[in-house]
C-alpha cells in the first residue's frame, strides 16, 4: 500500500459487500450516488483509497447517459450508450452495486449476447462546453445518421453500405427476409 497523502493509502482493490466481486483500478462499476437512488450510475474506478478509520471510498470518473448530456438523447444513441465525462469525484465505496462492461461501439456492436451488465461508448464529453471527441463519427444510410446498435440495418452485398429499412422503402420484417440485398446504387 503506497501512502497517497497522511492518514490515507492506496488499495489494490476493493470487494463489494454482499457478492463478494473485487473491483479493482480500471473497473467500470454500477453506483447508487444515494440510499434512495433508484437509478443506477456508470463509473470508471481511477483510484481505491482508505483512511487510518478504514473508511474506504473510490475516486471515479463518470460515464452519461445521452439524455444527461447538453444535447439530449438523439435517435442514433443506443439505449446502452454511455459518454466517458471528465467529471472526477470521490464515493464512499459502499455505493458500488456491482462491476459492468463498458465496451468500444466496435467491440459492442460484436458481441453475441448483450448483457443486462453490457454497455458501450464511442464520445468522451466534456461537460462544461456540452462538446464531444470525437466531434464527428461514422454515418450511415441516405439519411446519414450514425449507426445505432439498437436498430435493424440492411447490409448491401456490393457496397457494404447499411441502411435502415424505412429509408430504402421496406419495413425490418421485409428486410431480414432478403438473403442478399443490393442498394439502388449498386443495381444501377
Amino acid at each position: 500500500m503506497a501512502n497517497t497523502r497522511p492518514g490515507k493509502c492506496d488499495l489494490g482493490s476493493y470487494t463489494i459487500t454482499g457478492i463478494d466481486e473485487v473491483v479493482r483500478a480500471g473497473d467500470c462499476v454500477l453506483m447508487r450516488q444515494s440510499r434512495t437512488d433508484t437509478v443506477l450510475h456508470v463509473a470508471r474506478v481511477e483510484r481505491i483509497e482508505a483512511d487510518n478509520c478504514n473508511n474506504i471510498k473510490v475516486h471515479v470518473r463518470w460515464y452519461y447517459r445521452p439524455e444527461d448530456s447538453m444535447g439530449g438523447r438523439r435517435k442514433f444513441h443506443g439505449a446502452k450508450e454511455l459518454f466517458l465525462s471528465d467529471h472526477y469525484d470521490v464515493q464512499i465505496a459502499h455505493s458500488i452495486v456491482g462491476k459492468c462492461n463498458v465496451h468500444s461501439f466496435r467491440k459492442y456492436t460484436k458481441l453475441e449476447n448483450v448483457g443486462p451488465e453490457d454497455y458501450y461508448c464511442r464520445f468522451e464529453y466534456e461537460t462544461a462546453s456540452g462538446a464531444f471527441v470525437p466531434d464527428m463519427v461514422a454515418v450511415y444510410c441516405k439519411c446519414e445518421m450514425p449507426c445505432n446498435p439498437d436498430e435493424f440495418m440492411v447490409k448491401c452485398v456490393e457496397c457494404k453500405e447499411r441502411h435502415h429499412p424505412a429509408c430504402v422503402g421496406m419495413t425490418i420484417e421485409q428486410a431480414k427476409q432478403i438473403d442478399h440485398y443490393v442498394c439502388s446504387g449498386c443495381s444501377q
